[in-house]
């Protein structure tokens, strides 16, 4: 993955945002209530204090004032949280069905056409301006903070700062640091507002500090490339300065699947899993990666654009998941264990945390071993 980008995660659904007000003018969304999982508190650390102090030194010779970083620290701490989420990234990939399922859902495509109605004629000057189709910045903005109600409320300077002194990705999280002391001495935001994920990234599509040096913009025009904001205006076009420096090529279609027309492209075929459908992706599929390396990222977004717009799902064949288990298999386990009185909150074929919950009850009220795995063994005994 390209050092400007970090991983992608999906977040949660939230408030539906508003559509459009009184003259057509856009509402916006504003920060859905602060969920646990969204705040980590600092703790008393002698060896970051002894870090940060040396890194001050280090700031200077970066061009960074003291005041600045004096006061970027002013409020700061160490996040033990932050290394915890660091070291324990799962290792499990989901399949690309289900990965589809959550960045295509029907709640964030009915979220995504309302949401790309209701900010049409901003993105259509952003179309003109960079040459990236709207629905397209929609998606990226979809599958980054699902419109808007995700952005994150961790200090990124603590957030940063915790990683940089840990060590382990130490160098690329001190430039992470620097980048974003940067942010603050441009004027751009302040140290109360510089929030983001538990990683650094930022705003409404989630930039991290250096892809925000090398790609947002003011587009707005009030002097600050401000991505923090309840409007996205400025977020919205970083994301097609982003693709547009990528490659991006306007009116050309990212890829399809094979045989739908998307694929008429002069592309190559992909295949992401042996025996799961075949795509034709081109230039702009490679534009979308740069974004996030990812295939199952790219295929996501565009996929999702081209709901956005009207288009259908795509159709299988999906080869069963490493448990044997295809979709309906899934939704079936859902459904059984929620009318066993062990509810799953909702039956998408993705096994998730409560998904996993709902078994290792059921599990352990039937004195069994406790896995909380699916299996296609546990939907038979559920019939």
């Amino acid at each position: 993955m390209p050092a400007t980008r970090r991983n992608f995660t999906l977040g949660g659904a939230a408030a539906l945002l508003s559509a459009c007000g009184g003259g057509g003018a856009a509402r916006f969304a504003s920060p859905a209530p602060v969920r646990r999982e969204d705040t980590l508190p600092s703790v008393p650390n002698a060896g970051w204090d002894a870090w940060v102090a040396a890194f001050k030194g280090r700031a200077a010779t970066q061009g960074i004032s003291p005041a600045v970083v004096e006061q970027a620290f002013r409020g700061a701490g160490f996040l033990p949280g932050v290394i915890e989420r660091d070291r324990n990234q799962t290792e499990f990939k989901r399949s690309l069905e289900e990965y589809l399922s959550i960045a295509a859902s029907d709640e964030r495509v009915a979220k995504g056409r309302a949401n790309y109605a209701a900010q049409r004629a901003t993105l259509a000057r952003i179309e003109d301006r960079y040459g990236v189709e709207g629905h397209v910045v929609t998606a990226v903005w979809g599958l980054e903070s699902f419109y808007g109600e995700r952005r994150g409320n961790i200090s990124v300077v603590s957030a940063v700062s915790t990683l940089a002194y840990e060590g382990r990705r130490g160098a690329f999280f001190e430039k992470q640091l620097i980048a974003a002391l940067k942010i603050l001495q441009n004027g751009d935001t302040t140290p109360a507002n510089l929030k983001g994920s538990w990683a650094g990234a930022m705003g409404h599509t989630q930039f991290i500090p250096t892809s925000y040096e090398l790609f947002a913009v003011d587009f707005t025009g009030d002097g600050r490339r401000d991505i923090w904001s309840d409007d996205p205006t400025d977020s919205l076009a970083s994301t097609a300065a982003y693709l547009a420096k990528s490659g991006w090529q306007r009116s050309q279609p990212w890829g399809g699947q094979s045989g739908t027309p998307g694929a008429n492209i002069a592309g190559r075929p992909l295949q992401p899993e042996p025996g799961g459908p075949t795509f034709t992706v081109g230039r702009n599929f490679d534009a979308i990666k740069r974004y996030n390396n990812s295939d199952s990222y790219a295929i996501g977004v565009g996929h999702l654009s081209d709901r956005i717009l009207g288009g259908g799902p795509i159709t299988g064949p999906f080869p069963p998941d490493r448990f044997g288990m295809r979709k309906d298999d899934r939704i079936a386990l859902q459904q059984r264990l929620t009318a066993a009185g062990f509810d799953t909150r909702g039956a998408d074929g993705v096994i998730g945390g409560n998904t996993r919950a709902a078994i290792t009850a059921w599990q352990t009220r039937n004195g069994l071993p406790v896995t909380g795995e699916p299996s296609l063994e546990l939907l038979r005994r559920l019939l």
